[in-house]
């Protein structure tokens, strides 16, 4: 389906839960969030619905996301319902990694098939301190657990901290000269608890090019734009939402845990879903893809949105 400004919309990011058991710093705060009444998150029967609706407004790839989706109870069962959906052609999962020693055969088996593992630094200090609760080797664990379970094309985000962990860049790009994964540097943006840092922590993905410029520009996919080092078994992509606005080329609407549809990540604009079924289901996506804005605004002001990445599904 089109939109308003003629973009094909064809990707839905559904996020399952809005808790997780990290509590990074640039997504939410150090106390974590007040639990909700179950009742207030969609129900798996709710998210396979809204994904058939989604389906039959033109949709055909789903990323499930959170919080840490793979602590929502009835995961599986969400996947399962997902893949049985005729028109799905692919269905992904961003995650934390650190379930994946245990979820990841499992997640293989009801039928995903992508991952997309966040990783903001190798150091393990640095890792402890980012996400307060966590620990590297279970991430790193969490990886080999994934390729072990039949994942290829694993994409590794790291998100370009000015300060934190751009003196590891060189680390990351070392990755991809051993395995075939895509180490993906994703700019900070400007929203949540990292709303009022120093300018210096917003680095742009050109800084990448800037340190390393021998850096070999492959294909994009989607919004990222790819490259390689020379002989490197796996691939580099920049994200930038800020400094590189790719608004124009965003294919994606986003559901939230208890059920607001989302036409851009940056908006206050949200459509209730809850309670809709059939062609009024429909009809409500159909609105809120039409309504889609044309463009953030982040190179001008912070992110609109009152909501923390967890609450919006990452």
């Amino acid at each position: 389906m089109l939109d308003g400004c003629g973009r094909t919309i064809d990707y839905l990011r559904l996020s399952v839960t809005e808790l997780c058991n990290y509590r990074c710093r640039y997504c939410m705060p150090e106390a974590g969030i007040c639990k909700r009444d179950h009742r207030e998150i969609l129900s798996v029967e709710e998210c396979v619905e809204i994904a058939e609706a989604s389906a039959h407004c033109g949709v055909k790839k789903i990323r499930l996301t959170g919080g840490e989706p793979l602590v929502r109870r009835g995961l599986l069962e969400i996947c399962r319902g997902l893949r049985a959906i005729p028109a799905l052609e692919e269905l992904c999962l961003t995650t934390n990694g650190s379930l994946l020693p245990s979820m990841a055969a499992p997640l293989r088996e009801v039928g995903v098939d992508r991952l997309n593992i966040s990783l903001d630094t190798l150091r393990p200090e640095r890792f402890a301190s980012m996400t307060r609760l966590g620990h590297l080797s279970d991430v790193l664990d969490g990886i080999k657990a994934a390729e072990a379970a039949g994942f290829s094309d694993l994409k590794l985000d790291t998100v370009l901290i000015g300060g934190f962990n751009d003196d590891e860049i060189g680390d990351f790009l070392a990755l991809t000269m051993e395995h075939p994964w895509e180490v993906r540097f994703i700019e900070l943006m400007p929203m949540g608890p990292c709303a009022e840092w120093d300018k210096s922590c917003f680095l742009p993905g050109t800084e990448i090019l800037k340190r390393y410029p021998g850096l070999q520009e492959i294909v994009p996919n989607g919004v990222a734009r790819r490259y390689r080092v020379p002989g490197a078994k796996g691939t580099v992509g920049l994200i930038s939402p800020v400094s590189h606005d790719f608004c124009g080329q965003c294919r994606r609407i986003r559901v939230t845990a208890d059920g607001k549809l989302k036409g851009c990540l940056h908006s206050r604009e949200e459509i209730p879903l809850r309670g809709l079924h059939g062609e009024e289901l429909e009809e409500a996506i159909r609105r809120g893809i039409l309504q889609k804005p044309q463009r953030h605004h982040l190179t001008e002001r912070p992110s609109d949105t009152p909501r923390n990445m967890n609450q919006i599904g990452g």
